[in-house]
């Protein structure tokens, strides 16, 4: 089964069309539902609480908006949909809370020490120069804070429903002529440019914090239940490895050094598995991201919930210090279309692409659909290299040129 969407829809179809598209593809090889979920709109901040309209359709354009930015979100749902659906609409309120809370002090010339504005202390200016407190970090922690809060939202309605599962989530928050991307989990998200291809986001996997993962369990061995040895070898250790040096690693080294092979090293292992193969106690292939709070090790009661952060990586593209032609974008993608084509790929097929649609006005749904259709292994595949990926696939291309002329303003 396979579809495409088009997330600019209703009232907001004009003010989204030169902003945003996003096209999915359901592989009905995977689940009987879709697992990934987005949500794409206008950001609209005020300089006080909704009060009596907090429940208002958040996608309505605001008259008493103080500062406006736009946001999109990709969620890819593992265990069921049910987490990545309360994600996709939950996010956006949290993170608007979170912006409204520390909006006076996003456009003073600098954050000031009491958000009141009073100086309690004359040094106080001084000591947040010091610190190198910008409006950036604040919106930085406006997204970390959001992240955490949907998180503890998903983890209320999930029990309270009695359904399970989680997901991770890629964000992008245009604002200020800057654009945030805020990253926990395996999607990823690029800036292509007609010279350049830069990564906007990290994948966090077992493999790749394995050092954080290590480290909690040296901390608290009780979560691993004697289940399982935190340290790492090149493969599963057997009962023929006993009383052998073998090479491992721990929670302190990046490098490998050897130990000898004591009975309680062949539990299974922490992290186990190779690259996309990589699995957190077994179970799981990433290492942040939202829900999950009643996730086990299959017929255990070890939770993996403390090995899982929600917290996200933030990186900032300062928009207004770039010279944007029109065929800058970027691409936000879930790690279906990750697993079978590379940064590199992708932008060559942007660059391909764009330069020759410049009169069509769909010109970016039509290159998110075809960044998907090079995911299913066709006859006629862009890439011609017949790649096949088996996940779920959801992408956003974002336009940066109309972004870099005051789309930020108050």
């Amino acid at each position: 089964m396979r579809g495409a969407l088009d997330c600019s829809s209703g009232n907001n179809q004009k003010t989204m069309n030169r902003a945003v598209r996003i096209l999915r593809i359901i592989n009905a090889e995977k689940s009987e539902f879709n697992e990934d979920q987005a949500s794409c709109g206008k950001l609209c901040i005020r300089r006080c609480e909704f009060g009596a309209e907090e429940d208002q359709e958040w996608l309505t354009l605001c008259p008493e908006e103080f500062l406006t930015g736009h946001y999109w979100a990709l969620f890819d749902g593992h265990g069921g949909p049910a987490a990545a659906i309360l994600a996709a609409n939950t996010l956006h309120s949290c993170l608007r809370r979170q912006l409204e809370a520390v909006v006076e002090g996003m456009v003073a010339a600098q954050p000031p020490m009491h958000l009141s504005g009073h100086c309690i202390c004359p040094s106080d200016p001084q000591f947040v120069e010091e610190k190198g407190i910008r409006a950036e970090d604040l919106v930085i922690g406006a997204l970390e804070s959001a992240f955490q809060e949907c998180d503890e939202v998903i983890g209320r309605e999930l029990e309270a429903s009695g359904q399970v599962g989680g997901c991770t989530a890629l964000v992008a928050v245009s604002l200020q002529g800057k654009l945030y991307v805020a990253n926990a989990g395996d999607s990823r998200a690029i800036l292509v440019r007609r010279d350049e291809v830069r990564p906007l986001s990290s994948e966090f996997t077992p493999e790749t914090e394995r050092q954080r993962i290590q480290q909690l369990a040296f901390v608290y061995p009780e979560l691993l239940a004697g289940e399982f040895t935190r340290l790492e070898f090149p493969r599963r250790l057997k009962g023929d490895d006993l009383g052998q040096k073998v090479l491992f690693r721990d929670h302190h080294m990046s490098g490998w050094g050897y130990k000898c092979v004591e009975k309680s090293d062949l539990k299974y292992p922490l992290i186990h598995g190779q690259g996309r193969q990589a699995r957190l106690l077994g179970t799981l292939a990433v290492s942040r991201g939202l829900g999950d709070h009643q996730l086990r090790v299959l017929d255990t009661d070890i939770q993996l919930k403390p090995f899982l952060l929600s917290v996200p990586q933030v990186t900032v593209l300062d928009v207004d210090q770039l010279e944007l032609q029109e065929e800058d974008v970027v691409v936000m993608a879930t790690d279906g279309l990750w697993d079978v084509l590379s940064n590199e790929q992708v932008a060559r097929l942007v660059r391909s692409f764009l330069p020759g649609n410049r009169e069509d006005p769909h010109r970016f749904s039509e290159l998110a659909k075809m960044l998907i259709h090079s995911t299913q292994g066709k006859d006629g595949s862009p890439t011609g290299e017949g790649q096949v990926s088996y996940d779920d696939v959801s992408v956003f291309v974002i336009p940066l040129h109309s972004h870099g002329q005051g789309s930020s303003g108050h």
